[in-house]
């Protein structure tokens, strides 16, 4: 009951395993810095003005002393951290996959083939758009959630990038289906 093919599985040693981080990976566009400290800035700013103002309000008993300056502590560490990380994000696009780094203390790679990529779509918020910022998301089989979400591109190269994994899925279907018959084509259209 030979079928002629033959199964292989070596083992693959670790010194032969490729490095992604060989990959020299483009950096976000620079209006990403100030759209990431705005945003976070912004929401820092709301949490210390909460902090600074809820012992004004009637309701609240208690004397908080110099805790709402304490919240200052968090806005600063975040803030910082968020330039740092809109400085070490980037991405790269290969033969097979698209690569996306992020985060400075806990740093993510997300590495997405092209062969498990469903959709993608770009999508963009009112400040993103304000900044000329646009992400592409990328949807694998079975979630609900981007697997990937590529921020930090502005529109243009959002879009080429969107349309380059949408040629890249296409690619990997297989032929496009043959085109029917043009009088039944027109036939179904009439009836």
């Amino acid at each position: 009951m030979s079928s002629g093919v033959v199964f292989s599985n070596r083992a693959v040693g670790s010194d032969a395993l490729p490095d992604y981080r060989a990959v020299d990976l483009q950096p976000v566009v620079p209006a990403y810095l100030p759209h990431s400290l705005l945003t976070t800035g912004g929401f820092w700013a709301v949490v210390v003005t909460v902090a600074m103002l809820a012992p004004r309000l009637p309701f609240v008993q208690f004397d908080p002393g110099w805790w709402p300056a304490l919240m200052l502590v968090p806005a600063v560490w975040f803030t910082v951290l968020s330039w740092l990380d809109a400085r070490h994000r980037g991405w790269a696009l290969r033969e097979h996959d698209l690569i996306y780094r992020s985060g400075v203390i806990w740093r993510k790679t997300v590495i997405v083939p092209f062969a498990r990529i469903q959709h993608v779509e770009t999508a963009s918020g009112p400040l993103e758009r304000w900044f000329g910022l646009m992400r592409v998301k990328c949807f694998t089989a079975g979630g609900m959630m981007a697997d990937l979400s590529v921020e930090g591109l502005d529109e243009p190269l959002a879009v080429r990038v969107r349309q380059y994994l949408l040629e890249q899925i296409r690619d990997d279907v297989g032929p496009p289906a043959p085109p029917t018959d043009s009088a039944d084509t027109t036939s179904q259209a009439d009836g």
